[in-house]
């Protein structure tokens, strides 16, 4: 094939493009009022986490109830959606959830009837499958010069939990009653600062994967551990070795490691499969599951998820 100064302008003007719309890819939000909020306002309700009473925010009864939770994402929403991030409708979300009455709270063993339980964020969380949670705190102060709003904004990885990053301030007194606009007032003085912070968390992720957990178990009726030998190495070192090859840049830290458990953290994955869909915790442990499930092994291997960042597999049986 000859070269050509046109073939070169050609090749190049691609390579520009998929380098632009790579930098071009933002990551999806979803913003919910904080979990501070909720509870001054009494939109909170018990959740049963295997036996352990724990609160927590009542997302439907918040949009049923309160009459400027969805002006106030809508507000918010409009800023972000302004530079360029996608935004997640929670309150569709909300009903598609549940809509879906046959959506199982537990997930068990069939054999033993162990399990774990999914919170209601958790749940939101996987149906909607956004990159990052933004969560909004405010309140209203009476001034002589009018109303004032102060607000906290967060942003969290949805699949981590960390905080990536936030802000925080009080707006100019005004004396318009309209809330929702008082508050979007105070946040835009600051809202590129957080957009940018967001990005960068994004970027990062693109570039060195996202991060996850993942914990290896067993079943007490499964005969073998991960110290048994397969073809002369210990499952233990197979799996090390499954790792190396399916994280981004082999990036994984093993903390723990014994006969009955194998528990990896910061596990880096890539943030999109082969056909360009977010890739989650449940997807990348599911190749793990196969591999174990394929000759020599032919290992029974459940597969459970918490929320989206973090993924279980016990070896011996479903």
């Amino acid at each position: 094939m000859k070269i050509t100064f046109k073939t070169i302008g050609f090749l190049t003007l691609v390579f520009i493009s998929n380098l632009l719309s790579a930098q071009a890819k933002k990551p999806t939000l979803m913003i919910l009022p904080s979990d501070n909020w909720c509870e001054q306002r009494y939109f909170m309700t018990e959740f049963n986490n295997q036996g352990t009473k724990v609160k927590v925010p009542n997302y439907k009864q918040v949009f049923q109830e309160d009459v400027e939770i969805g002006q106030v994402i809508s507000k918010i929403g409009s800023l972000m959606i302004d530079r360029g991030f996608p935004l997640k409708d929670v309150e569709q979300e909300l009903k598609a959830i549940e809509a879906r009455t046959t959506e199982d709270n537990m997930t068990t063993s069939t054999a033993s009837g162990s399990g774990i339980a999914e919170s209601p964020l958790d749940k939101l969380k996987k149906k909607a499958k956004a990159d990052i949670l933004i969560q909004i705190w405010w309140k209203v102060n009476k001034t002589e010069q009018g109303k004032s709003v102060s607000f906290i904004l967060e942003a969290f990885d949805s699949y981590t939990s960390k905080r990536i990053a936030s802000s925080s301030g009080t707006g100019t007194p005004s004396n318009t009653e309209i809330i929702p606009v008082l508050l979007q007032n105070a946040i835009l003085a600051n809202i590129d600062l957080f957009a940018n912070q967001l990005q960068g968390h994004f970027d990062d992720m693109l570039k060195n994967g996202r991060e996850i957990k993942l914990t290896l178990k067993k079943w007490n009726s499964w005969g073998n551990n991960f110290e048994t030998e397969v073809d002369g190495k210990e499952l233990t070192e197979i799996v090390n070795e499954w790792m190396q090859k399916n994280t981004v840049s082999g990036r994984f830290t093993g903390s723990v490691a014994t006969e009955n458990i194998i528990d990896f953290e910061q596990v880096r994955i890539p943030i999109y499969d082969a056909n360009n869909n977010a890739m989650d915790s449940r997807m990348f442990a599911k190749g793990l599951q196969k591999f174990f499930k394929a000759a020599p092994f032919n290992y029974e291997v459940k597969l459970m998820t918490r929320g989206l960042g973090e993924a279980i597999l016990v070896f011996g049986e479903k």
